[in-house]
């Protein structure tokens, strides 16, 4: 039996450009290379689409030196990849893609558009559902569409900053201190603050224009950080059991996820199972209204105090780095990373048929 050609695309233009490379470089481990070709195609952090011939280069972020042949995949319907080196053209054949991109046109439906103008089957979820699951202020709508509670928020547009103390009194009317302050549409935790007072709350006001148009202003839930595997789609999907996350810092900000060895990812946490099975239904029920198709990473609050769960947001992509929680909710609940990989290029070709 020949083998598939499989392009695997990683790096990309968000912040969280360095976490993808790691993340394609243990899923890469994972692609059965008995029934896969695979073609690596980086994106830089400036748009550039190279052709990546040592996968040992991709977490290391080392593929981007020097110089390297483009490659681009072309929206015409005959699933080719175009690759330019010099004055030289090869021509490829995709049978699928394999987009692991995190944030910004990668996550958020763009990527996803262009495989599906172009007719090639892709890895994860649909240009709708990524683009909601991305923006955080879709999610919202959905969450209380379908009744799953959540935190309290004020909704921010990065233009009304110019007239800051109107948003201010604005946010300080409907909401106490401490707050979160987010970015709509960026992953990672990347520019996000706790706000304690008026000082911090604008200056979180301006760190999350930088990364998005969009701003939340949510209510400070104290409790524990809790996450869920979706996996599938439709009556098809199902959710793994529950991890928790100990942060070392106030918040799991992107360094203390990510630069702080102190942060913990627990897979048995001591929740007491009614609560394990609240988490769970609402996990599947946002994953199933978001349209969720292949996988994606639900987190939540349990509030302390009050035991009350709070949904917090939808990951479409979630990372797959040595401390990320969803490769080892799934391993807990007897999926291996081997496995679920293979099912989700099968579930590529399924959406596809």
């Amino acid at each position: 039996m020949s083998k598939k050609s499989l392009v695997l695309i990683f790096g990309g233009q968000s912040s969280e450009h360095d976490v993808s490379c790691v993340s394609a470089s243990t899923v890469a481990r994972a692609i059965d290379r008995e029934k896969y070709d695979i073609t690596f195609i980086g994106i830089t952090k400036d748009g550039h689409w190279l052709l990546v011939e040592d996968e040992n280069t991709i977490a290391d972020l080392s593929w981007e030196t020097g110089d390297k042949p483009r490659a681009v995949i072309s929206p015409d319907t005959d699933h080719r990849l175009i690759i330019r080196d010099g004055d030289k053209f090869q021509i490829k054949n995709i049978d699928v893609a394999f987009p692991v991109l995190h944030g910004l046109y990668g996550e958020d439906g763009t990527i996803q558009g262009l495989f599906e103008m172009a007719h090639i089957p892709y890895v994860g979820c649909g240009h709708l559902s990524s683009a909601v699951t991305m923006d955080k202020f879709f999610t919202k709508i959905i969450a209380d569409q379908v009744g799953v509670q959540q935190a309290k928020y004020v909704g921010v547009r990065a233009h009304e900053l110019s007239d800051m103390d109107s948003v201010v009194a604005r946010i300080e009317a409907e909401r106490e201190y401490p707050v979160f302050v987010k970015p709509s549409c960026a992953g990672s935790s990347m520019g996000i603050t706790k706000a304690h007072n008026r000082e911090e709350l604008i200056e979180g006001l301006k760190l999350a224009a930088q990364h998005d148009s969009k701003i939340l202003v949510e209510e400070s839930i104290v409790g524990r950080e809790i996450e869920c595997a979706a996996f599938g789609f439709g009556d098809n999907a199902f959710v793994t059991g529950v991890g928790e996350i100990v942060a070392a810092a106030e918040f799991y900000d992107f360094d203390a996820k990510y630069n702080n060895e102190d942060s913990l990812t627990v897979v048995d946490p001591d929740i007491p199972a009614e609560k394990v099975e609240e988490i769970r239904e609402a996990a599947l029920k946002i994953y199933r209204a978001c349209d969720g198709y292949g996988l994606s990473r639900v987190d939540f609050f349990l509030e302390e105090g009050t035991g009350r769960v709070v949904f917090n947001e939808i990951n479409a992509f979630p990372g797959h780095t040595a401390i990320s929680m969803y490769p080892m909710l799934m391993e807990k609940a007897g999926h291996p990373m081997k496995e679920y990989v293979e099912e989700l290029i099968e579930l590529a070709y399924k959406r596809h048929e």
